[in-house]
């Protein structure tokens, strides 16, 4: 919290921080590469349209 001026304040980063880590984290494990590469091109395009509006 040092960085925020209030609660609410690091309450919305974090939950912005949430759902883009979400979006852009997969497990490298659990996943063949080509999928990881399929995965990672479907959550580039979901940050382009969402930025895009």
């Amino acid at each position: 919290m040092i960085g925020f001026k209030s609660a609410a304040s690091a309450q919305r980063f974090l939950t912005v921080h949430a759902a883009v880590y979400n979006t852009f984290y997969t497990q490298r494990h659990l996943a063949s590469r080509g999928t990881l590469r399929t995965l990672r091109a479907q959550a580039h395009a979901a940050w382009i349209a969402a930025v895009a509006s």
